[in-house]
């Protein structure tokens, strides 16, 4: 049995992000100077946790990001990521570069929700899943191979109720070191809005991650912000077919406390 904890975290803001255009894997825009402020407030506030592995999308607004929460670590100053086109953002089809709004006309002429319309040209919401469970597969594999010396007993306490079932006593707004406990290793990745939350929605409802204790289903999937962090502890073992997901809880979606200070200077 081996134990992680896996971070998720959307980029900063860039100006299509200010401007509610949409972005897509068609365009790839810098940080603007808040995006620049909200990267380096997710630094500092994750500054003191020893990432093992760091997965950024290949993006420049991620990829701007991760630098940051990286220059900003005691641990992880100069540590080298890896740039993974599996956690690209979905894929906006005929709608990228277009507002909000427009995507939205799109779905109502169409008779379908916003949310689960699929522009000309786009990613549907299962290809998106698909991408984030090839990257799990990846993942999984290679938190064996490369701890598997460090599965021992510290792994297996870590493993303590994160079964399907468990709660997460976690409470909104605690410690950026909440979840790690017991875990062997700290997996960071660094992705977008659409494809966190698709892989927040595949983590829970697929995977049955134990939820924390009094949080409703709808605020877990409550769009992410800008450098929001969810975290998730897994517990992985070995099969003849490969690794498997022994257990799995989520400790918290979609926190933002590290940007009140930002907020209030507005």
């Amino acid at each position: 049995m081996f134990t992680f904890s896996l971070t998720l975290i959307r980029h900063g803001e860039t100006q299509y992000n200010r401007d509610k255009l949409l972005q897509g894997q068609g365009v790839d825009t810098p940080l603007s100077e808040t995006g620049l402020l909200q990267g380096e407030a997710v630094g500092q506030y994750l500054k003191d946790i020893t990432f093992s592995n760091v997965f950024v999308s290949n993006l420049q607004r991620a990829v701007q990001t991760a630098e940051m929460i990286l220059r900003n670590n005691t641990h992880c100053s100069g540590m080298g990521m890896v740039l993974e086109p599996l956690l690209r953002e979905r894929g906006f089809g005929v709608a990228e570069g277009r507002h909000k709004e427009h995507l939205k006309n799109m779905a109502n002429a169409a008779g379908q929700s916003c949310r689960d319309y699929t522009p000309p040209g786009g990613e549907t919401l299962d290809q998106v899943k698909l991408r984030f469970k090839k990257f799990l597969k990846v993942l999984f594999k290679q938190m064996l191979d490369e701890h598997s010396l460090c599965a021992g007993v510290s792994a297996d306490k870590g493993a303590a109720g994160a079964g399907a079932g468990a709660a997460s006593d976690v409470p909104p707004g605690g410690s950026a070191h909440d979840g790690l406990q017991g875990a062997s290793a700290h997996v960071l990745v660094v992705s977008h809005g659409a494809y966190i939350r698709v892989a927040i929605r595949h983590l829970v409802e697929d995977l049955k991650c134990a939820l924390p204790a009094g949080v409703k289903v709808s605020q877990l999937f409550s769009p992410c912000a800008n450098t929001g962090i969810s975290r998730f502890v897994l517990t992985l073992s070995r099969s003849e077919s490969g690794p498997e997901l022994s257990a799995a809880r989520c400790v918290f979606t979609n926190r933002t406390e590290h940007l009140k200070h930002l907020t209030e200077a507005e």
